[in-house]
């Protein structure tokens, strides 16, 4: 019977204040703090990409590696208002970012991936593959697929947005902790894939390489049905294996990407992005229920000091007139105000504050009254991860404005800055001891920008947390400690419109039920079908696991089954049809079984006779040795050897096999050994 979801939400506000040590995460009760979760999964398609109609390849290329002959193109982007007249506020933020855009075109890009040619319709078999993931998720199709444009304008996209199509709504996708319901499922261009970002004198530049840009992806977003951070891995990995059944989506790093929609009752709804490894999520959720609650608390402190009222305990109770109030209390307390205070760092010892004042930056101060002792200082929670402070998240707004940093009063003196340094801040902006203040080094826009940027953070301490986008700590290619640093505010409705290059098209019920009525096998019935060829368990794990089994299966009547496995599974790369056709001519006696990876090797993607098969294996010594010679070698070597393997038995097997098939060179192991085997045992008896 299919899963007829109620929604999930929190029923009743809660009216208690959230309980739970934000150094302590993992014993957090999500129940009482008002857990709310969902989860976003985009998995790339191993199909041609969407609307050009190139190759879906991938080039195993870095900004250092990049062919001299690959063009490039430079590009800025703007926001644009979309149907409604609104820019979005993401698109607005991206837009003040001074940052330019160069393109490496890979062989597989061209005009539409340049944004110089109207986009093709969509790939059918891209289509086809979203359709019976819907049908596995019990989603509805929708009647007309409508393409719209969804505005990006971080240059991931040489058109300003990204294309996508809703194919299908309201599913369920099974779990153990029970079921989750599907709130949509999209069909959308992959974007770009960055390669570097260089600072300039004039703002940042950014280079993509286009080879990743319009691959397929199905986007597929869970409601908030999600009941705990352990019941969120589990259902990332459900939604994999579900993706994965279709036998048609990329596997390998950056194939699928996780995105955590997470908020407490306390907090708000946050998008975190970077959840590759799924061993991370309940890690990666739980540090997220400890910043919120830490903020809200922090938030609660600030207004205490300020005579304002308090943030409620559930978000559903605030009241928009008290927050202007307070919003309008804050502004007041905290005004723009920048001051170049570079002066005061002319005897600075810090080797990086010299550096960048005498490259021509400045050192420009943002006064924070009332913040003194609120950013905090760097520490640990109870497993090792930085705990939330204010002074983090400041730096985090700092960076997005493309400096690598600012200092505040909190952790000063430190860096090389001293005392002395400090106390001339403080004078030339007239602070007491309860005032804070931030420092920001680099060029002038660079750190009004910055700066800019810190103060809305700033002031947002005394607010909910923000809703907005962001991304997990990284360091050497994994989470550094399952912490998130902030990327731009979250999306809003005014992103979307409709794409108007490609044409709209019906998805009929005929090719529903075609859809329906060709379905891919279930890990169950896939196991079930092994079970009948002469596998071991560990080939067949290993065969279903690395989704080998239809290939396997393809070939397997002509072949020896645990040798084709075997092949199969250590050249899993390779041309499946050539691996068939070199352990047949083994089959036939013309090449030994150790030299089948290495002749796989040689021919690489090429695919020969079994004839030119054998006359390789021949001229390059690959030939089985003549059964009665190998015997007659056999037997010398063991009457070499005999006080030896009187005194061994059976036991000489092993030092003897390594002597024979030195001294043989080509050969069959598994003839040798049997041969050894018989010239061992007539000899003892």
């Amino acid at each position: 019977m299919k899963y007829e979801r109620l929604r999930c939400g929190m029923a009743d506000p809660i009216v208690t204040e959230p309980v739970g040590d934000v150094d302590n995460p993992s014993a957090f009760s999500p129940n009482e703090l008002g857990f709310m979760c969902g989860i976003e999964v985009h998995q790339q398609l191993a199909t041609g990409k969407l609307h050009s109609r190139q190759p879906g390849v991938l080039y195993d290329v870095t900004i250092d590696t990049v062919p001299d002959l690959w063009p490039r193109f430079q590009r800025r982007l703007r926001a644009a208002r979309g149907e409604g007249g609104a820019i979005d506020i993401a698109a607005r933020f991206e837009s003040r970012r001074n940052r330019s855009f160069v393109y490496v075109q890979s062989p597989n890009a061209g005009l539409i991936e340049l944004d110089e040619q109207p986009p093709l319709p969509h790939d059918r078999d891209a289509v086809e593959i979203a359709l019976t993931v819907s049908a596995l998720l019990e989603a509805k199709p929708v009647t007309m697929l409508q393409t719209m444009r969804k505005t990006v304008v971080d240059g991931s996209n040489t058109s300003g947005f990204q294309r996508t199509s809703l194919i299908s709504v309201d599913g369920v996708l099974q779990t153990k902790t029970g079921p989750v319901g599907i709130d949509v499922l999209c069909l959308e261009e992959d974007s770009a894939r960055k390669l570097d970002t260089v600072s300039t004198a004039n703002g940042e530049k950014v280079i993509y390489n286009l080879d990743r840009l319009g691959l397929p992806l199905i986007e597929i977003a869970t409601s908030p049905d999600v009941v705990s951070p352990e019941h969120a891995q589990e259902t990332s990995k459900a939604l994999g294996r579900c993706l994965r059944q279709t036998r048609k989506v990329r596997r390998g790093l950056g194939s699928i990407r996780q995105d955590l929609n997470v908020s407490l009752a306390c907090g708000d709804r946050v998008e975190i992005k970077g959840c590759q490894d799924l061993s991370w999520i309940p890690r990666i959720i739980r540090l997220e229920m400890a910043r919120q609650l830490h903020f809200y608390r922090l938030a609660n402190e600030l207004r205490q000091s300020m005579d304002l009222p308090p943030l409620p305990p559930d978000r559903r109770l605030d009241d928009p007139s008290v927050e202007q109030e307070v919003s309008l209390s804050v502004h007041k307390r905290l005004p723009l105000v920048l001051e170049d205070v570079s002066e005061c760092f002319a005897a600075c010892d810090s080797q990086m504050v010299k550096s960048g004042l005498d490259k021509g930056s400045v050192m420009l101060a943002l006064p924070l009254p009332g913040l003194s002792g609120k950013f905090g200082v760097k520490a640990m929670d109870v497993e090792g991860a930085q705990l939330p402070r204010l002074g983090r998240e400041l730096a985090g707004a700092a960076k997005l404005a493309g400096v690598k940093g600012v200092f505040h009063s909190d952790e000063l003196p430190a860096y090389g800055i001293d005392l002395e340094q400090v106390n001339l801040v403080r004078t030339q902006l007239s602070l007491d001891d309860a005032d804070g203040f931030v420092l920001c080094l680099a060029p002038q826009w660079q750190a009004e920008l910055a700066l800019e940027s810190v103060l809305d953070r700033a002031r947002m301490a005394w607010h909910r947390i923000a809703q907005e986008v962001r991304n997990v700590v990284v360091k050497k290619g994994a989470p550094e400690d399952g912490t998130t640093s902030p990327m731009r505010p979250l999306p809003g409705g005014a992103r979307m419109y409709p794409e108007t290059d490609v044409p709209v098209f019906a998805l009929t019920d005929e090719r529903w039920q075609s859809v329906v009525d060709n379905m891919p096998m279930t890990d169950d019935e896939r196991k079930l079908r092994l079970s009948s060829y002469d596998v071991s368990d560990d080939q067949g794990q290993q065969l279903l696991a690395r989704e080998l089994d239809d290939t396997f299966v393809h070939f397997a009547n002509d072949l020896p089954h645990k040798g084709w496995a075997s092949v199969l599974l250590e050249n899993d790369t390779a041309n499946p049809e050539l691996c068939a056709a070199v352990l047949q001519v083994k089959e036939a006696g013309l090449i030994t079984r150790e030299s089948i990876n290495e002749i796989i090797e040689h021919y690489d993607s090429n695919l020969p006779t079994k004839e030119e098969i054998a006359q390789y294996g021949e001229a390059n010594g690959f030939k089985p040795a003549d059964e009665g010679d190998l015997s007659a070698i056999i037997q010398s070597i063991v009457a070499e050897r005999a006080d030896f393997v009187k005194e061994r038995g059976m036991g000489a097997m092993g030092p003897l096999m390594g002597v024979v098939m030195q001294a043989v060179g080509a050969a069959d192991g598994k003839v040798v050994s049997t041969l050894l085997r018989e010239a061992i045992q007539k000899l003892s008896e």
